[in-house]
Parts: structure tokens; sequence; C-alpha cells
């Protein structure tokens, strides 16, 4: 019984019937239901149903049918860093926390997201100190808690 087990659990994960990442997704999808290429184009939207797909085990939502086959075309250029959790806990804490969809940036050609409540604009934080360090310390962190 045991055999049968490891076997099926095997199988699981060679055929990648998990997912790769641990995306946030509060309310069901990516980005809260954003849409990942509307960022890109300097204006977030809200994606709609009739827009959806499933990349990676997640489900992503858009705004438009163009949105949707651009990022079918291409998938892993509009994924937000991290899962989507805060770019900024990540980097000084390792940690995943939540974020405000509306507060973003995009680094060289990625995107990034931040939570942002009350007084607590950790974009803010992220600009005033070193972005490029944070991103290095991200990276490192993310390996450690990706999954």
């Amino acid at each position: 019984m045991r055999l049968i087990f490891k076997v099926l659990f095997l199988l699981i994960g060679t055929f990648g019937f998990a997912q790769a990442v641990d995306y946030n997704t509060k309310g069901g999808y990516a980005v809260e239901g954003y849409d990942v290429v509307s960022y890109f184009q300097g204006q977030p939207l809200e994606g709609k149903k009739e827009f959806t797909t499933t990349y990676d085990g997640t489900k992503f939502k858009f705004a438009t049918k163009a949105h949707l086959e651009t990022f079918q075309s291409d998938p892993k250029a509009y994924l937000p860093q991290y899962g989507g959790y805060c770019a900024y806990a990540v980097a000084i804490n390792g940690k995943k926390v939540s974020v405000n969809p509306l507060t973003y940036e995009i680094r060289e050609d990625k995107l990034y997201l931040f939570y942002n409540k009350g007084k607590n604009n950790t974009l803010e934080s992220w600009r005033n100190e070193s972005p490029n360090e944070l991103v290095s310390r991200a990276d490192k962190n993310w390996e450690q808690i990706k999954n």
C-alpha cells in the first residue's frame, strides 16, 4: 500500500500536477483578479470572468481578449514577481504578505506588487531604500519560500 502512495506521489510530481510556485490568489485569482498585462501598459485593470485562463495551476483574469491572448503567448513575461506577494516583505523578512493590487512597480520589465494599508505603503519603503539590493535579497529569499 505504501508503495502505491509513493508511486502516485512521484507521478504527480513528474507530470507537473502541482504548481511550481505558491501564487497569492486572494479572491481565487492571481493579483486579486487584476489583469497582469494591463500593468505593463501603465494602467492596472480588473479582469473579467469571460477572459480567464489557468497557468501553473493558478487562475488569471484579463480585461480584454487581446490581453488574454498576449499573456498566453508568453506568460512568464507578465507574471508578478514572488508569486504576487509583497516584494518588500519577501526582501526584508522572507515572508509572504498580501498586497494592494494598485500599489506596484515595473522594474526592468518585471511586475512587483506591494502591501499598502493605512500609513504602511511598502512601495515607498522599497523606493527609499535600495531597490536593486532589495530585488537581490528578495530573489534569494523567494527561493526558500516559493513552494
